[in-house]
């Protein structure tokens, strides 16, 4: 979606004027004559001519990921991600009249969550791999960060949800200057992320975990498409002591810490969540895999009738298509039980509410335990 109020918000990414125009093709420069097209519901406003020494996974296997992720539908913010845009809700204190960026937005699944609680919600992205519901309830632009396409104080405030733990120190410190830069004065940013720090609860959440493993080497289920996920984390701000630092050299002044000491959390996704994925995923295959032995089956009769009319000419036969690289059964499994289960969900029915049962008590490690120093943290920072 590009509403008019987001040309009203942008800067020239590569030379930082704000002399545009708007025309079909796109949005171009005055100052330095680079045009920006449109894409699919968004802008594209990476800057131009330069080079960045650090390029994400997202971008550089953006197109693998695609296949993988499974981004493009999006279920209601339940279990860990429902605590996560719960929280940002409330430390943020999100409300109707706030310009708001989510910087770093993926799939924009929390700013499309949000959408309605603020007057404009603008999703950045390098990479494009939007939900639909984002294409249709939030601005988007394919940006980088360290060059922010948006004007100086454009917005109230800024967040991010599992961000800085992929960039190393220079893009964190480039991100930071960024985020301060487009906050009005007065404006806040929140992040989520983690550092390498254990937590005094470690014991607790390395027990869940050590269940799950023995479920993996059971071969119920694996953390292929978990892993794929972490596999660019750097971690650069590696202890707590860091995050402060990063937040100080951007001239951001600390106002909340809540931390995440996830006891509850790691048995509902080392244990509780993979195991009815699993289950789920197990019997959407099968019905797949009946449906797609009725697909070979027709498609042999038809090349075998192609091939009596051919009479002896070649004949094009139609092939089924193939996985262009190797998705593990785990992966099949677990995106097949998520597409069922988002099926569940738009119905609102028991599942829903269920699940958001679970989604509660996973909220009770910020409750009861966010003042213990742990690794993942919510943080809110205001711009002076």
């Amino acid at each position: 979606m590009v509403p008019t109020e987001l040309y009203r918000l942008l800067q020239c990414p590569t030379c930082g004027s704000r002399d545009l125009l708007v025309t079909d093709a796109g949005v171009c420069c005055v100052a330095c004559s680079n045009t920006y097209p449109y894409g699919p519901g968004y802008i594209d406003l990476m800057p131009r001519g330069i080079d960045f020494d650090y390029t994400s996974k997202y971008v550089s296997d953006e197109e693998q990921l695609s296949e993988e992720l499974d981004y493009r539908d999006l279920a209601p913010p339940l279990l860990a991600a429902g605590v996560r845009d719960r929280a940002l809700a409330r430390l943020l204190e999100l409300g109707p009249h706030d310009t708001v960026l989510d910087s770093g937005c993926g799939t924009a699944k929390h700013a499309v969550w949000n959408a309605s609680r603020v007057r404009l919600m603008v999703g950045a992205d390098p990479a494009t791999l939007f939900a639909d519901q984002a294409l249709e309830k939030v601005a988007l632009a394919k940006a980088d960060a360290r060059r922010l396409p948006f004007m100086d104080g454009g917005f109230d405030k800024v967040f991010c949800i599992d961000v800085l733990e992929h960039f190393p120190l220079d893009v964190i410190d480039a991100y930071m200057a960024e985020t301060a830069r487009v906050l009005r004065p007065g404006g806040r940013f929140l992040a989520f992320s983690n550092t390498r720090d254990r937590s005094s609860l470690q014991p607790l959440v390395d027990l869940s975990r050590w269940i799950g493993r023995q479920f993996v080497r059971a071969g119920v289920y694996d953390f292929e498409r978990e892993a794929l996920r972490k596999s660019d984390h750097v971690k650069a701000l590696a202890t707590w002591e860091d995050v402060l630092a990063a937040m100080d050299r951007a001239g951001l002044r600390v106002v909340k810490v809540v931390f995440w000491n996830s006891v509850f959390t790691s048995f509902v996704e080392h244990v509780l969540m993979k195991l009815g994925e699993a289950v789920l995923g197990r019997q959407e295959s099968g019905v797949r895999s009946q449906e797609s032995e009725q697909r070979q089956a027709n498609q042999e009769t038809r090349t075998k009738n192609q091939d009596n009319s051919s009479q002896g000419r070649d004949a094009p036969v139609e092939r089924l298509g193939s996985a262009t690289k190797h998705i593990s059964d785990g992966t099949v499994r677990e995106i097949a039980a998520r597409r069922r289960m988002r099926g569940f969900l738009e119905r609102r029915g028991s599942v829903y509410y269920g699940l958001m049962a679970v989604t509660l008590i996973m909220e009770l490690d910020l409750w009861l335990f966010g003042s213990l120093r742990s690794g993942s943290y919510f943080i809110v920072v205001e711009k002076p």
